[in-house]
């Protein structure tokens, strides 16, 4: 066991709460929509200038990285720090900008998903330093990254391959209700277009109606996602990469979950209401477990019977928005699944910390408490993170332990609890010293 005060840290981390709180506050304060997020960037960078971060740097696409730390080992925590809308204002009791604060909560856009994972992780490299953990092992690398809400993983294909930088490990402080989360499905972005031929509609069989024949396609997809796996069965649904006569990654695929595919949105163009259709296209949501891949999902549609009746095209969306920076970083709208083992040394190093802080169980408020202690301790998410490119395109291994509960996310009404930022202060901050111990 790594020789830490594990009191210690925790006293220290509960001294911090009121500071926390004052931090997410103010982050919630100030809107930052994906690539909007400049000023809660600025407001990050402030707050680890004043908390005498080694070094803090903007990069161009305008992630914010702060350093902690001069060793040799660098351990990062990945914190996205833009949020999405409101949506439906009445649909909130409170000002989401305002929010509010309670004696255990905080209220607000983006307290679970989630500044306040940001919040944790720069108070929790402030304990490194506060209690003399940080040595010529390892510098901890505290990340505020932008744009994940419009395209997971972006920002880090960004920071790897342009800023060159390439963390040994990375946390992901996305909320995680109080668990140590170690993989996720993945997901795909995927356009089918089908085209027909026009005419007017009082004569239609002159024509050739695309919405008929997407109305084929589409129940495909719909089988694809329903049916069962059973010999004979022209289209084999998803549930099949659970067997492991379909998918040697059968283990991990029932650890993460079956593989879905949902269509998310139709269009069409016709000359006008009295005309048939000349084409017509849909998007699909596909999410996947492991074993399945970029290629394996788009040649599974291809090879629908009705989409090769057609002569569909089946492609995929790729994603060109400008940062607030300005800056351009063209990717194909591909999240890749990624799980680390559960004896991984990463998993184990949480774990560890975690334990020794807080016990073998989630746990959290009175009013989560009783849920999380009915989950593994370890366990999964059922949303996205950056960790589709950390670990799903780039083989870096990504951990996740974050504040907050994946069910407030997007949702009206969002809040977090500030025993959730205290306990992933103290989390943080013993990490680094345990995974580095004997190395």
């Amino acid at each position: 066991m790594a020789n830490l005060d594990f009191n210690k840290i925790k006293e220290a981390a509960q001294g911090y709460e009121k500071a926390m709180t004052k931090f997410l506050r103010d982050l919630v304060a100030i809107p930052g929509e994906s690539s909007e997020e400049k000023g809660v960037v600025d407001r990050i960078a402030e707050e680890m200038r004043s908390l005498n971060f080694d070094k803090v740097e903007i990069d161009p696409q305008g992630n914010v990285l702060g350093y902690m730390g001069t060793g040799k080992t660098l351990i990062g925590f990945d914190a996205h720090i833009d949020t999405v809308g409101i949506g439906n204002r009445a649909n909130w009791q409170f000002d989401p900008y305002e929010g509010f604060e309670s004696e255990t909560e905080i209220g607000g856009r983006g307290t679970s998903d989630q500044l306040g994972g940001i919040v944790s992780s720069v108070y929790g490299a402030k304990i490194m330093k506060d209690l003399g953990l940080l040595n010529d092992k390892y510098t901890a690398l505290v990340v505020g990254s932008v744009q994940e809400e419009d395209c997971d993983g972006l920002c880090w294909q960004y920071i790897i391959n342009e800023d060159k930088i390439r963390p040994e490990f990375v946390v992901s402080t996305e909320p995680t209700d109080g668990g140590i989360y170690r993989g996720q499905r993945g997901r795909m972005e995927i356009r089918v277009d089908v085209e027909g031929v026009s005419c007017h509609g009082s004569a239609p069989e002159r024509g050739d109606n695309a919405i008929y024949k997407m109305a084929e396609i589409l129940m495909n997809i719909r089988d694809l996602n329903e049916n069962d796996d059973a010999d004979g069965k022209e289209i084999k649904g998803l549930v099949k990469m659970l067997d492991e006569k379909f998918n040697p990654q059968w283990k991990e695929a029932r650890f993460l979950g079956r593989g879905t595919v949902t269509t998310s949105q139709i269009f069409f163009t016709s000359p006008s209401r009295c005309a048939v259709a000349d084409s017509c296209s849909i998007s699909l949501d596909r999410r996947m477990t492991a074993g399945e891949t970029w290629e394996s999902c788009l040649e599974e549609i291809r090879q629908l019977p009705a989409v090769k009746k057609y002569n569909a095209t089946v492609s995929m969306y790729d994603y060109d928005r400008p940062s607030y920076t300005g800056l351009v970083y063209p990717i194909e709208c591909y999240f890749p699944t990624w799980v680390i083992p559960e004896d991984h040394e990463v998993t184990k190093a949480t774990e560890e910390a975690y334990t020794n802080l807080y016990g073998t169980i989630r746990s959290g408020s009175p009013e989560t408490d009783e849920m999380r202690k009915g989950r593994p301790l370890t366990d999964k998410w059922t949303f996205s993170t950056n960790g589709v490119s950390i670990m799903g395109r780039n083989g870096i291994p990504v951990i996740g332990f974050g504040p907050g509960a994946e069910a407030q996310a997007h949702a009206p009404n969002e809040k977090t609890w500030k025993e959730d930022l205290v306990k992933c202060a103290a989390v943080y901050a013993a990490l680094p010293t345990i995974y580095t111990e004997g190395k």
